[in-house]
């Protein structure tokens, strides 16, 4: 083999062996593919842990009338007179309004007929002069008209089921009352009455809360109306369940309202204080609001990489927040450097 020969071989035998490495290169990393390793975030982190402190919970609220009833009579008629307007105070018992007493007085004549002559057969039965079948329907007859005509009473005298005070009158004297629903209270009435010397409001707490809620529990109400004064409230009916959509229950709250400052539709502050007890604050800065949600979390700590928890939370306090679900006592959250982070991010604690 003559020189020419030997070095056209060394120069095919170079090329083969570099393409072939060039192939395994391609082989052992794929074109395009890179490392995807995360890169440790820099936090701060606190443990969690429980404190003792005065549990109390604030609502907004409107003020409804503690009682409020639509008087109308158990049949359509004409009004005779109404006594009273709107505005006015009214006692228990007291007769408001007069339906036509027609029919009434038909009633009452023929009770009368009817009891004269049931006194004169009694007065035979007790000498055994009429058989027992014409007594017993006598009597019988005697109570149907009794019946009758305190029917008829009751549905011409409507009477103020409770003292307080005439907050609608729809209809005046001699007009016919027909039954139909008065559009501004969905329901048939010919005067509305409502308790204002107390009232009520309706407020909605968390199911965590539901252990904690009992009859009877004071709360402070206050209106920005009157900025200095507080008024006495207390937990006077709890409802029996949960809402699905919220988890929260609905609680009714009695408010005393002796001077008459307070006004069914004005709104209102409450506070429910429910004593002393144990609670797991964090600092604020360390929640996180989802986007485009009212929903928090926070990231905690766990092996050093940030776990991602949403949380219920319950009233701030200073620069702390009390945390009612998600985080427990022992659990090191993160405190700085949470806007940061992704669920499951590598961290590097610098305490």
């Amino acid at each position: 083999m003559n020189t020419i020969e030997k070095l056209t071989l060394y120069a095919v035998l170079g090329c083969t062996i570099f393409v072939t490495s060039c192939n395994s290169s391609k082989k052992q990393e794929p074109a395009g593919k890179k490392s995807e390793t995360k890169q440790a975030v820099a936090v701060k982190t606190m443990i969690a842990g429980e404190r003792m402190i005065t549990r109390y919970i604030d609502f907004t609220s409107s003020l409804i009338p503690f009682e409020e009833v639509h008087l109308a009579p158990s049949s359509p008629g004409r009004i005779e007179k109404i006594d009273v307007e709107i505005g006015n105070s009214v006692t228990k018992g007291q007769v408001v309004a007069l339906m036509d007493r027609t029919n009434l007085e038909q009633a009452r004549i023929n009770l009368m007929k009817i009891e004269t002559d049931f006194r004169r057969l009694d007065t035979l039965k007790k000498t055994n002069s009429i058989s027992d079948q014409l007594y017993d329907q006598a009597k019988s007859a005697n109570d149907m008209a009794r019946n009758t005509y305190q029917s008829l009473l009751e549905n011409t005298q409507l009477k103020a089921p409770f003292s307080g005070v005439v907050s609608g009158k729809y209809f005046e004297d001699g007009e016919i009352y027909s039954g139909s629903p008065v559009a501004t209270v969905g329901k048939p009435a010919i005067l509305s009455i409502i308790q204002i010397n107390q009232l009520k409001a309706l407020i909605g707490i968390s199911s965590s809360y539901y252990p904690l809620v009992k009859p009877g529990m004071k709360a402070d109400v206050t209106c920005d109306i009157y900025p200095n004064l507080t008024f006495r409230g207390e937990i006077f009916r709890i409802y029996p369940t949960i809402d699905n959509a919220t988890k929260t229950f609905t609680v009714e709250v009695k408010i005393q309202n002796d001077q008459l400052k307070l006004r069914p539709g004005m709104f209102s502050k409450i506070r429910l204080n429910l004593g002393e007890g144990k609670a797991i604050l964090i600092p604020n800065i360390a929640l996180v609001k989802q986007t485009g949600t009212n929903d928090m979390y926070v990231f905690v700590n766990r092996q050093n990489i940030a776990i991602k928890i949403p949380v219920q939370t319950g009233r701030m306090m200073d620069d702390m927040i009390e945390i009612i679900e998600g985080v427990v006592s022992g659990d090191e959250v993160v405190v700085i450097g949470q806007n940061k982070l992704e669920d499951q991010t590598p961290l590097l604690v610098k305490n």
